[in-house]
């Protein structure tokens, strides 16, 4: 269970294809205090810490996980968005994540706002997601306010703070990102789908 307040930014340094899986090794300041077997977020992706050395350590991410996410299309010193699980009894100070991302979707505008910037992103409805305004979104595992809430799309208000301290600051028009969609509008989403079938 994640928070989507990120706590670093990480650096890619090595990249491994082994058969079907991807082997993502990440230079960060956490590095230290980080356990074989732990739980860390990635861009919003949950995955195992699978080897430490020094500064640096290894996850791997399986075909499923690099169809449904933009991992795969990670580079050598790219930015990654890191949050480790939270502890219980502490403050959730941002939304329920569970570090499960549903579907990618495609920065289509970035527009600087009055010292924000107003991201906005584009992805395929038929899967059934969706967002409400001022509902919660994660994306790229960051946990946000949606504006501008449409069918198929959204926007996200950025502030000064938020930009400098996660790899929003690293998108560009056409970034792939991780979505992952409010889990309590999901079930709801869910239980309205039942029930037109039922009906």
């Amino acid at each position: 269970m994640f928070t989507g307040i990120i706590e670093t930014l990480g650096v890619v340094t090595d990249l491994r294809k082994e058969q079907n899986n991807l082997h993502i090794t990440i230079k960060s300041a956490i590095t230290p205090e980080l356990k074989i077997d732990q739980s860390v977020a990635h861009n919003g992706v949950c995955l195992t810490v699978v080897n430490i050395n020094n500064d640096e350590y290894t996850v791997t991410a399986i075909q499923e996980t690099l169809a449904k996410t933009s991992l795969e299309t990670l580079n050598i010193n790219d930015l990654v968005n890191l949050e480790r699980a939270m502890k219980l009894g502490d403050r959730l100070d941002g939304h329920i994540v569970q570090g499960h991302i549903d579907q990618t979707a495609i920065c289509t505008n970035i527009e600087e706002a009055n010292g924000s910037w107003l991201f906005t992103f584009k992805y395929n409805a038929t899967l059934n997601n969706i967002t409400i305004e001022k509902g919660s979104i994660t994306v790229n595992g960051t946990s946000l306010t949606v504006v501008n809430s449409q069918n198929d799309s959204f926007s996200v208000a950025i502030i000064p703070y938020t930009y400098n301290n996660t790899n929003f600051k690293a998108l560009k028009k056409d970034s792939l990102v991780n979505l992952e969609f409010d889990v309590l509008g999901k079930y709801v989403a869910k239980l309205v789908s039942l029930n037109a079938t039922d009906n």
